[in-house]
């Protein structure tokens, strides 16, 4: 493989929303690993009545993709957070070339931990969490995020792992709302128990 061609970006496509079929770049990090589309479309079947209007989180934003399909399918916010500057930067230039709206997305380069950790007033409808598989990220800010309470009420925190989640994975004030596997990806959405807070 020569140098050009390992350095182009590689590519993916929004599933469903108004910008469907729409092809987005992302930068060619082998840490970056968008969630499939067959994932996603499992996911947003999951989050029907619950994306639009809704705020979201994404702290391991990589591609992106999870947000650009919320975005797409009528979330009000989309905040995306990572640490690689050519992420970051590729992820903005893909909402500006499908013409998305300046006031309903941020961009941030940032650590997630630390950024989540000087969070204490902010809500999200729905929280995306796809860190880096066979990271020990998810065990920390797991715990964090439910500590900062920032989760909305009747909001929702999707996680993807290279392992099964169980109950004991994630805070006590939460339940595992619904969970699947594809290949060697597992995937499940939490909410906070009725009773939690």
């Amino acid at each position: 493989m020569n140098k050009d061609h390992k350095d182009k970006v590689r590519s993916i496509r929004i599933i469903g929303g108004t910008w469907r079929s729409r092809k987005i770049d992302f930068a060619n990090d082998p840490l970056i690993r968008p969630t499939p589309s067959r994932i996603r479309e499992t996911l947003f079947n999951w989050l029907q009545y619950s994306v639009r209007d809704a705020r979201c989180l994404e702290p391991y934003a990589g591609s992106g993709i999870l947000s650009l399909e919320a975005l797409s399918r009528g979330a009000r916010h989309i905040t995306v957070i990572d640490h690689s500057v050519s992420a970051i930067r590729q992820i903005a230039q893909n909402l500006e070339s499908i013409a998305a709206d300046e006031t309903r997305y941020d961009c941030i380069h940032h650590n997630a931990y630390e950024w989540i950790k000087q969070q204490n007033q902010a809500r999200w409808d729905i929280i995306f969490l796809d860190p880096p598989f066979h990271s020990q990220e998810l065990k920390q800010i797991l715990p964090l995020i439910d500590q900062r309470q920032l989760i909305a009420p009747d909001g929702f925190v999707y996680i993807e792992t290279a392992y099964p989640i169980s109950q004991d994975d994630i805070p006590d004030a939460w339940q595992i709302h619904r969970k699947k596997n594809a290949a060697k990806v597992h995937y499940c959405l939490c909410r906070e128990r009725a009773t939690s807070r």
